[in-house]
């Protein structure tokens, strides 16, 4: 499995790649510096130009490779030797909790300011002697 590969090989990986784009460019400076000649050879230009195609080929398919790796990583799917996945879910949870936590402190100050109002209302309100209720008024 690919997502096993730890970060070091993966960067071994590169520099292999790295190497073989310079294997290119110098196959490809080799045939342009054989039809730059007055009589090139098209045995040696094809030699070159061959060599070149490959080392292309090689490096497009480990650059897939490595992109098919970041593309996992940054979508979060799940895979071996990163965690990058768990630090994503604790960032928002978080959010998560900081976001419930003003939500909390904005009811408590909406409460503050209504409760007075609320205990003002009761206090000056008081039900007639005769709404309390039997037995309470001249018993």
């Amino acid at each position: 499995m690919a997502s096993s590969i730890s970060p070091m090989e993966r960067l071994q990986q590169l520099e292999g790649i790295e190497k073989e784009i310079s294997t290119a460019i110098l196959n490809s400076g080799k045939a342009l510096e054989e039809l730059a000649k007055e009589k090139p050879q098209m045995k040696t230009v094809e030699t070159h130009t061959t060599g070149f195609i490959k080392t292309l080929e090689s490096v497009e398919a480990g650059l897939m490779k490595q992109i098919q790796y970041l593309t996992q990583v940054s979508t979060g799917q799940p895979h071996e030797g990163s965690c990058y996945a768990a630090q994503k879910d604790l960032l928002m949870a978080y959010h998560r909790k900081a976001h419930v936590q003003s939500r909390l402190e904005e009811l408590e100050k909406i409460h503050a300011e209504n409760r007075p109002k609320h205990l003002q209302l009761s206090k000056s309100y008081s039900l007639p002697p005769m709404a309390q209720g039997p037995g309470s008024a001249g018993n």
